[in-house]
């Protein structure tokens, strides 16, 4: 007998997440109720009863305990019940569950209808109702759906919502939609079956053509396990088993080809005992050896080599080395963490990530009983739960927070998030492209997921579309506040020919050249660079089109205040001589100022031109004897300094 087991068989993302939270809770002491069973699996709930969990049919039964939301969800009236209540809870919702409701919610308050597909009794559904804000039905299947558009022809035309339960049948939705689509012109459909059911149903679609028989494996209040039998029957000779006691042997026996697959809430333990027992379908055979030879453990470690879940195992550290990680997992062999199986930073030291006596979770790579070692993997194991992780954030664009580990040669980054690899390309790795990616590099960053391939387990990321949202936020919030004469302080961005852009946070002004300096200059990198911090206001706004205008100059550096406040008419300065005309000389008294040295006024004497005296350069004393503030003119004279000397010493000679 040839037996295959389905790659996705076993417990989903949103269940184990769920299981572990109880756990967790549980380990740190905390008495726990869970509102209704917390997996439909009577064998994983009597584990937890055993372990004190209690289940909870209202929120305050679980007052002076820690109450934990199943993963299927519950109504927005019950969490409302908890917090007036004052009832701790846990909310383990599955994340796919939460964005129906996100989905619903907003479809009410748009005044949409909203269908569902799934079966009304089941509890994702009702908490799926109970996030409808207006009105809305539940149909099961094609048959209930064209009963109610005969009855409901008013909604024809009117705008509707469609959603459906994450386990619903994927063939039975896609038939709801042929409906959907021809009767209601304004829907908006939103796909929300799991991926893992999605998936689940596939798989079993293909393995039940190609097996003889089929052992489905769940609890028989599990709608996504009911879901994969009703799959599988259609095809072959198909068994719904609760557990092995429950497998049908003397039917299995004629059998050469078995499948085996499991809902989304079963146990990789009870699968396991599944395969064990079926071990004994052949009579008089020993359970250790197959008829080809083959040892049994051998096709069961075939059997489960996609299947981690069985092999985790919890353990102490006991001490740590450079290149490895030695681990006490309550076996008589060794165990080890070589130090490229902690993390997906390859970057890492293994006393930054755990320390003596951390009790962490480990996945079982490699026992070798001779050697009296177990190799174990803390990276595939975080890895395996941070990729459901990923994935769900795909879904519904949730923010991850990460850290750079690589810059790549060809441009764009690796970050690990949840201890999965995540690609970000250097189009996506900064604010706007050509940035330098090496500053990155051991940086916390924020990104979303824009990309998944769930075949290859690759994933694709977006710092920008953060960055992005992030600057419109404080765009928006600027606009709000933003009038002219406002002061802000700022990044220098980027440099033109004709200004300095700059960065107020999240909005870009911009200083025009004639603005950045009192004096005349050729380009603005004489006044700012690039990165440099300013003190800026608000020069003007144009609301419409997006632009802000900073100015950078301040009054009280305007040369003509200098002049008005320290050169008063009758200072004498030293001033240097820049330009000569035919009618005189400029000279600057300070930066930004030029004044008139008139031909009369250069010399005590008649001169033909002022070349006769002076040159470019010449630094001169000079009297200011006229000041024009409207004109923006100066006078000066040389003349006066030389006839004032020549009084004061005819004064001497007369004394």
């Amino acid at each position: 007998m040839k037996i295959t087991v389905a790659k996705t068989a076993g417990f989903c993302f949103g269940v184990n997440r769920a299981v572990e939270t109880v756990n967790r809770l549980l380990d740190e002491g905390e008495k726990v109720w869970t509102l209704g069973p917390i997996i439909h699996n009577p064998q994983t709930l009597a584990s937890l009863e055993a372990r004190g969990v209690r289940i909870a049919q209202t929120p305050e039964e679980a007052r002076g305990g820690v109450l934990v939301i199943r993963s299927h969800g519950v109504a927005r009236s019950v969490l409302e019940e908890a917090e007036r209540g004052g009832v701790r809870y846990v909310d383990a919702t599955c994340p796919f569950v939460a964005k129906i409701h996100r989905i619903v919610q907003q479809a009410s308050e748009e005044g949409r209808f909203v269908l569902i597909a799934g079966d009304r009794t089941h509890p994702e559904v009702q908490g799926i109702v109970g996030h409808c804000r207006g009105g809305c039905f539940v149909f099961s299947g094609v048959h209930e759906l064209e009963e109610f558009t005969k009855n409901h022809e008013d909604l024809s035309k009117n705008p509707v919502c469609v959603v459906s339960q994450t386990t619903f049948s994927v063939a039975e939705w896609k038939n709801s939609l042929k409906i959907v689509n021809k009767v209601y012109t304004n829907a908006a459909i939103f796909d929300t079956i799991c991926n893992a059911t999605a998936n689940r149903q596939s798989e079993a679609e293909a393995l039940s053509r190609t097996c003889d028989a089929m052992v489905i494996v769940g609890g028989k209040q599990s709608s996504n396990t009911a879901k994969l039998f009703d799959v599988c029957r259609r095809n072959c000779a198909s068994y719904f088993v609760e557990d092995a006691r429950e497998l049908p042997l003397e039917a299995l026996r004629g059998a050469d080809t078995v499948g085996i697959t499991a809902g989304a809430s079963t146990p990789a333990s009870i699968i396991k005992e599944v395969l064990v027992t079926m071990t004994e379908i052949k009579e008089n055979q020993d359970p250790n050896v197959m008829e080809d030879g083959a040892s049994f453990e051998a096709m069961l470690e075939e059997s489960l080599k996609s299947f981690n879940t069985d092999e985790k195992v919890r353990g102490v550290v006991v001490s740590i080395a450079p290149n490895e990680v030695y681990v006490d997992v309550g076996r008589k062999q060794a165990g080890f963490i070589p130090v490229d199986e902690l993390s997906a930073d390859p970057n890492v030291k293994p006393e930054d990530i755990v320390k003596v006596g951390d009790e962490i979770e480990l996945l079982i790579m490699r026992t070798n009983d001779q050697e009296g070692t177990i190799m174990l993997s803390k990276k595939r194991l975080d890895a395996a739960k941070g990729w459901e992780a990923v994935a769900a954030a795909a879904e519904d664009g949730t923010i991850l927070d990460g850290t750079v580990t690589e810059i790549l040669p060809k441009g764009g980054i690796i970050a690990v998030t949840h201890g999965v690899r995540v690609f970000i390309p250097a189009s996506q790795a900064t604010a706007s492209r050509g940035e330098p990616l090496e500053g990155l590099l051991k940086k916390d960053v924020r990104f979303r997921i824009i990309e998944v391939n769930r075949g290859r387990r690759r994933a694709v990321g977006s710092i920008r579309s953060v960055l992005a949202d992030e600057r419109k936020a404080l765009a928006d919030k600027f606009w709000e506040t933003a009038e002219e004469g406002k002061e802000y302080t700022g990044t220098v961005k980027s440099l033109t020919s004709y200004g300095a852009f700059v960065d107020l946070g999240g909005i870009d002004g911009m200083i025009h050249i004639s603005e950045l300096s009192w004096d005349r200059i050729k380009h603005p990198s004489e006044v700012v660079n690039v990165g440099d911090t300013v003190e800026v206001y608000i020069k003007g706004l144009d609301r419409e089109k997006g632009k802000i205008s900073l100015g950078y100059k301040r009054q009280e550096d305007n040369p003509w205040e200098v002049l008005r406040r320290e050169y008063p008419v009758g200072s004498v300065v030293d001033a240097t001589v820049v330009g000569m005309t035919t009618f005189g000389a400029f000279a600057r008294i300070i930066p930004g100022i030029d004044g008139l040295i008139h031909i009369s006024q250069i010399a005590d004497h008649r001169i033909e031109k002022p070349q006769d005296v002076l040159k470019i350069g010449d630094v001169v004393k000079v009297k200011i004897t006229e000041i024009d503030f409207e004109k923006k003119r100066v006078s000066l004279s040389i003349r006066a300094l030389l006839e004032e000397e020549s009084a004061g010493a005819e004064d001497s000679v007369e004394e």
